[in-house]
């Protein structure tokens, strides 16, 4: 058999250059991104030693809900999902950890793509090993960034309601900045995202709201 792996663009750490390539440094700051970046190393010994052919696809910021399913993360700890639960009155407040990065707000960047984005490269990863093709490592990113700041006026602007949110201090292991360049997955798999961060908003807010 072969593996479609779901991996992260936190195996790069804090890059220093945007956006992201395939051939930006992984050196992760985090456990998620150590816990990953494990499992990829372990995916080339997989090849080399027994054949084992695989696509990591490196995930940015997978967000918004799939249009016949929904999303489902228990306990929540994504951005845009507790915005909306702030919205709703289902938490107090959101939180915005840290306004004193080096980006134009002081907020984290994020590249934010649609769930049902990624399901779609899943299926050209495993339409591409059982083709035969070789292991790959791919990005999954829009190439766009939008800082916290900006995704609370999004949500604001689509739900017609105001986030409740307050400033906390930074959490460890967040690097100001992360935006995937798709190329790769795109020459490879012809993959692209179909989706824009009004979508990933609209579908998650359709899913959650009374």
């Amino acid at each position: 058999g072969n593996i479609v792996f779901s991996s992260t663009c936190a195996t790069y750490g804090i890059p220093e250059t945007m956006p992201i390539t395939e051939q930006t440094p992984q050196a992760p700051i985090n456990p998620y991104g150590e816990s990953k970046l494990m499992f990829e190393r372990a995916l080339r010994w997989f090849k080399a030693c027994h054949g084992i052919r695989h696509v990591a696809l490196r995930y940015f910021n997978a967000a918004g809900a799939d249009y016949g399913t929904g999303a489902r993360h228990d306990p929540e700890t994504r951005i845009i999902p507790l915005a909306l639960l702030a919205v709703l009155g289902r938490i107090p407040f959101f939180q915005v950890f840290g306004d004193d990065y080096d980006t134009p707000d002081g907020t984290c960047i994020r590249d934010y793509v649609h769930v049902t984005d990624l399901a779609e490269a899943h299926k050209l990863a495993l339409e591409h090993l059982r083709g035969g093709g070789e292991s790959l490592q791919l990005n999954l990113g829009t190439g766009h960034g939008t800082s916290v700041l900006k995704v609370i006026a999004a949500v604001e602007r689509i739900t017609g309601k105001d986030v409740p949110y307050v400033i906390s201090p930074r959490r460890a292991g967040d690097p100001a900045v992360l935006v995937a360049n798709s190329a790769r997955a795109e020459i490879a798999l012809g993959w692209r995202t179909r989706r824009d961060l009004d979508d990933i908003i609209r579908s998650a807010w359709e899913w959650r709201r009374p």
